[in-house]
């Protein structure tokens, strides 16, 4: 089982954050540009954190088209994050947006921490 789980909120069509892709990569991720598509961008994210950490973090995805899970309708009730939402071992995260480096980060503090 994993230590951490990385949990991506979002809709289907989501981008993978606030800002279109450019060359720049700030995100750390290179496969999915210049799709823009958060989907793209969670499959980038999976591959690099298997890199980094074996089998030690998990990502998933959860989609809120159709229905939205009563934990995540209680984060937007009452924070109003944006979409999509990082939650790293259930702790929503101020990222917003699919970051390599960011969410490193935040990974480690999770994993100092366990």
């Amino acid at each position: 089982m994993a230590d951490v789980i990385v949990e991506i909120v979002g809709l289907s069509e989501s981008e993978c954050g606030p800002f279109p892709c450019d060359e720049t990569r700030s995100c750390g991720l290179e496969v999915c540009y210049p799709s823009n598509r958060m989907m793209d961008a969670i499959s980038a994210l999976r591959d690099e954190l298997k890199k980094e950490y074996g089998d030690r973090v998990e990502v998933q995805l959860t989609i809120i088209d159709e229905a939205v899970p009563d934990y995540v309708r209680t984060l937007i009730e009452e924070r109003q994050p944006p979409i999509p939402m990082i939650l790293v071992n259930g702790r929503l995260t101020s990222i917003g947006r699919i970051s390599f480096p960011l969410i490193k980060e935040e990974v480690d503090y999770a994993l100092e921490e366990a």
